[in-house]
């Protein structure tokens, strides 16, 4: 076989083609999530604050199946770098299990749980109610979520990203359309209300799903599935959890800081709370396209780790966290001069653009750290070190983030809270550069010798 590009495309120019598709497709998954807000808002407050108090589950979905994908993306490169095309495709064979066995997992959560978990967050009746409704629908049809990403994240790994966005792309439009159809009840359909807001959702992420699987087998010719006779193998899934389970632990971290920060901010109002979610949407356009080009550079430098090519994988990195501190400066400038226009997207009340306007200013001013620590993750992931990412993550997020806005909490202004944010980032780039230089001394400059 030819050698794939990752060994032999001009670094810059491999990460823009590499990253770039995924970098579009994100953006408009982050569009899709965002309208999809904007619609819920247009039913009520409370609609927008379930949905916001929903986000720890969706996120925990999410990083079950990100993190499965993670490792088995940098599992593949690798595989592909050394030439082993036998394991590639036994890999792939075993991460078409691990999806179906994540399903299950939450299509349990859905079923029995969906109701506990708002309770335990609030009280308020109407709340409960729409977030229940919208979780179960989430969780019990979250198939098609654990296939997409593991079918695009196979597309990722052998250099095909312009079909990952084409995946992506796909699902996220249908959520677009679909959105004001069933929500509202068009075009001769019942309006469901934050039910549609989650079948929109889910029916989106399973034409995504179907198309990958497509792809993947028309595509995707250095990986074979062939499922007759399949069987676990448990020293292939140790290896793929290796490195994705600190990708778990670190973003289902976010869950677990996203429950708590809505814990801490709906002790003062439940508009607060709904800031919150507003901002999270907001946000992941500014961070979903640094995470789409994280995607993009953890096959490269894997493949090249792999191929033993230091000076490769070196140039990526540094091209990868100037571009990554480039996107977040554009995204803090526009924090930092357009909130009132940001959050009146979303129908804002007097009091959520009270709260809003000063939680966007100052939370943004975390964005350039952040940045950089994300582009230095990829190289925690491809080079087998992410429990690095992972206790990065831990510390960012449960050591400083939560305890310091529960201290700035007892001062009784809800501005306070949003402090917490640059603090947690300062420490995380403080972490981040010590594991950068270790990585460095450790493996990075001994490829080669």
């Amino acid at each position: 076989m030819q050698e794939n590009k990752m060994g032999v495309m001009p670094v810059n120019r491999l990460i823009i083609s590499m990253s770039l598709p995924i970098m579009i497709s994100m953006l408009v998954q982050a569009l899709y999530n965002i309208i999809d807000s904007i619609f819920v808002a247009m039913i009520n407050e409370a609609a927008l604050t379930a949905v916001s108090m929903a986000f720890p589950i969706q996120n925990l979905m999410i990083a079950v199946g990100v993190g499965t994908a993670i490792g088995v993306n940098a599992l593949l490169a690798r595989s592909l770098g050394e030439k082993d095309f036998e394991k590639v495709n036994r890999i792939a064979e075993n991460a078409v299990f691990l999806a179906i066995v994540s399903y299950l997992v939450f299509l349990i959560v859905g079923l029995f749980f969906a109701e506990a978990f708002f309770r335990s967050q609030t009280d308020i009746e109407e709340i409960v109610r729409y977030g229940k409704e919208y979780l179960t629908v989430c969780c019990c049809f979250s198939f098609g979520t654990f296939t997409q990403l593991m079918f695009e994240r196979m597309l990722q790994a052998t250099g095909r990203t312009i079909y990952s966005m084409v995946t992506q792309g796909i699902g996220a439009i249908v959520n677009i359309i679909l959105d004001p159809i069933l929500i509202f009840g068009l075009l001769g359909l019942p309006a469901m209300g934050v039910t549609g807001a989650a079948a929109a959702t889910v029916i989106g992420q399973i034409i995504a799903a179907i198309v990958g699987i497509i792809l993947n087998q028309t595509k995707n010719k250095e990986i074979r599935i062939r499922l007759k006779g399949f069987r676990p193998d448990a020293a292939l899934i140790g290896q793929i959890y290796a490195i994705g389970v600190p990708s778990i632990i670190m973003q289902a971290i976010g869950s677990v800081m996203t429950y708590g920060m809505n814990r801490i901010l709906i002790s003062f109002t439940s508009t607060a709370t709904a800031v919150f979610g507003v901002y999270f949407k907001l946000q992941s356009f500014i961070f979903m396209p640094v995470f789409g080009m994280n995607s993009g550079i953890i096959p490269i430098i894997a493949y090249n780790y792999g191929a033993r090519n230091r000076e490769r994988i070196i140039d990526t990195l540094k091209h990868g966290a100037v571009y990554a501190v480039c996107i977040m400066l554009a995204g803090t400038l526009l924090f930092q001069f357009l909130p009132i226009q940001l959050l009146g997207m979303f129908n804002a009340s007097d009091e959520l653009l009270s709260l809003g306007i000063p939680a966007l200013r100052i939370i943004s001013i975390s964005f350039i750290p952040a940045g950089f620590c994300i582009a230095c993750s990829s190289s925690f992931q491809a080079l087998g070190k992410a429990t690095y990412s992972m206790f990065t993550s831990i510390a960012r997020q449960l050591v400083v983030l939560l305890p310091v806005a529960f201290a700035l909490s007892r001062f009784g202004r809800v501005d306070y809270v949003w402090w917490a944010f640059p603090v947690a980032e300062v420490v995380s780039l403080f972490m981040t550069l010590f594991f950068l230089r270790k990585i460095y001394s450790a493996i990075i400059c001994k490829i080669g010798q």
